[in-house]
């Protein structure tokens, strides 16, 4: 079976790769510039390999360098993700396994002194103010950590990282929301910077900036592992109801309503969905209808099969 593109496949396509390339690159920018510098242990991969990398050199008393810890990292959970998650959570971290390395590498550059890129402008750590420039590092830290993330997701796409690790989890103790897994992970990364780094203020300073990621995330994604609720209106709602159970793994409610100006009877969907499959429902159902109403709001609780019970 060949399959067939046609002009809103490729240019959704090119959209959603060029957003998650983009948010990659902000999350490489912010990590590379603000919060490895100051050792700021956020949680993470980077966070991860600032502990590794301050353990090895304490300990073993050689250091490989925290860009050789994010790289072996990122491609280790990318493989595990795609043995134990399958092919379809490994295409959608991808493009970040393959660029964040590098782009990691790149904005590494902007704050190495030998180079001197732009006459050190980057490279805040060395400021006079240093008590100030750890606390605006901290914070432009987790807001580019943050809103990189969000923006990939927008694309469709995931970071990896830990989110890997928390979705084995979930396989496992399938009771406990994802979100919930992320943040118990992301607390034991900063535990053990607390030990390794041996800096109280640098790691409470760690500790703000990733509440800033988290909340940038909200801000920007309106949440990472939130419910919501769609409304959508259209002709096709058969073909669309087809790929929300073929391609999510989701079921539909539909309705009959009529149109208060027209009086045409229409028939209505809605569907609950996660943050995370926005991008394919939205695919979905401009595929099948690009003239389709939806409204998209936030549903403050979800419970049943799929949310607080295990799909059967």
């Amino acid at each position: 079976m060949k399959l067939k593109l046609n002009k809103f496949d490729v240019w959704t396509y090119i959209k959603n790769f060029i957003l998650v390339v983009f948010g990659t690159g902000v999350l490489a920018f912010g990590t590379a510039v603000f919060l490895v510098p100051y050792e700021l242990v956020t949680g993470g991969v980077s966070g991860i390999a600032i502990v590794l990398d301050a353990f090895s050199h304490d300990v073993l008393g050689c250091t490989f360098g925290e860009d050789f810890y994010i790289t072996v990292l990122t491609w280790a959970l990318f493989f595990l993700g795609w043995i134990f998650l399958g092919k379809d959570f490994a295409l959608k971290t991808i493009v970040s396994t393959i660029f964040y390395p590098i782009m990691y590498g790149w904005c590494e550059l902007l704050v190495d002194p030998k180079i001197n890129v732009l006459d050190g402008y980057f490279i805040i750590h060395n400021s006079p103010y240093h008590d100030v420039a750890v606390v605006i590092a901290a914070t432009l830290g987790g807001v580019c950590v943050g809103v990189g993330c969000a923006i990939a997701y927008k694309g469709g796409g995931s970071t990896g990282g830990v989110d890997v690790l928390a979705l084995l989890f979930t396989k496992v103790f399938k009771r406990i929301k994802t979100s919930y897994i992320i943040f118990g992970i992301d607390a034991a990364v900063v535990i053990c910077g607390i030990f390794v780094i041996k800096d109280m203020v640098v790691s409470l300073l760690g500790i703000v900036s990733a509440f800033l990621c988290a909340m940038m995330i909200d801000k920007v994604f309106i949440g990472n592992d939130g419910a919501y609720m769609a409304h959508i209106v259209s002709d096709e709602y058969e073909i669309i109801t087809k790929g929300i159970i073929k391609q999510l793994d989701r079921t539909a409610t539909v309705v009959d309503v009529t149109g208060a100006y027209s009086g045409e009877s229409k028939r209505m969907l809605i569907v609950s969905f996660s943050i995370r499959e926005y991008s394919d429902l939205m695919h979905i159902i401009n595929h099948a209808d690009p003239n389709a109403f939806v409204t998209i709001t936030r549903a403050l609780e979800n419970h049943g099969e799929g949310w607080t019970k295990d799909k059967t």
